[in-house]
């Protein structure tokens, strides 16, 4: 949290970090504050302080948040691939292509579609009858608060899981797609301090890339091959999904971009 929140003012403050690249990574550590506040004062509550009570508003609000801090975070990853490709593949057409109006714009427009594709969420839930007043993971997720339902929840999962599939399945492409465009320009570089100003240029996008995307396709993988987890398995596989990029990536900007590091 304070990391984040020292990138930011660092951002903020200093008008020479002005800049596209800057500007993606100061909303990526408001992502992942969202990400992580949306959670771990529950998940502190029940498993630290053994506080486990939650109304149902605060609940609801609990679930979208999360969902929208999960969407925004593969949103901005995708921006940011797509500002490393344009300052790799176009570097004389950079400032022209990604100026700081069109980076905000373009920011300001993933979180319309994040709010706008995520109604999903309240709208398919808050009309369920309870039947149940037990969430039975460590915070107020999707899955947890349908299953607190009357109804069937497999059509409803199943709802969601092409949401989700669909989301992550789309940006990951992009980032692949953009990534592989990097590599074929890095290839055709005659100059080895280039190519290393290249992929000093890629190294923290891609390490919080793995770090992100790492648990997730994790999760999925055990999930498809049918593996049984204890509830106490699958939430520390939560947790560490959850708590992981938002503390490896206020550090990894921090240390690996000169700028930041020099405040």
């Amino acid at each position: 949290m304070f990391a984040n929140l020292a990138n930011i003012c660092f951002i903020v403050i200093d008008k020479h970090l002005h800049q596209p690249m800057y500007l993606f990574i100061c909303n990526l550590a408001i992502v992942d504050m969202l990400y992580c506040t949306s959670s771990c004062p529950t998940m502190i509550g029940i498993l630290i302080v053994g506080f486990k009570t939650i109304t149902y508003l605060p609940c609801i609000f609990q679930m979208y948040s999360f969902s929208l801090g999960l969407v925004m975070e593969v949103f901005t990853l995708s921006v940011m691939a797509f500002d490393r490709l344009i300052a790799i593949v176009k570097p004389l057409h950079y400032h022209a292509i990604l100026t700081n109006i069109r980076s905000v714009l373009l920011t300001f427009l993933l979180w319309i579609l994040g709010f706008a594709t995520l109604s999903i969420v309240p709208v398919t839930v808050i009309p369920l009858p309870l039947c149940s007043s037990t969430v039975k993971y460590i915070f107020c997720d999707y899955a947890a608060v349908v299953r607190t339902s009357c109804v069937d929840p497999e059509p409803y999962f199943n709802l969601m899981s092409s949401y989700t599939f669909s989301i992550m399945l789309g940006t990951f492409s992009f980032i692949c797609l953009s990534y592989f465009k990097i590599v074929i320009v890095v290839v055709k570089m005659k100059s080895i301090g280039n190519t290393k100003k290249v992929f000093h240029t890629c190294l923290s996008h891609l390490i919080v890339i793995i770090c992100y995307y790492g648990p997730i396709f994790m999760m999925s993988v055990i999930t498809r091959l049918g593996l049984a987890l204890s509830l106490e398995e699958r939430n520390g596989l939560r947790i560490w999904a959850i708590i992981g990029p938002s503390l490896v990536n206020p550090f990894v900007y921090c240390f690996r971009t000169k700028e930041i590091r020099n405040k």
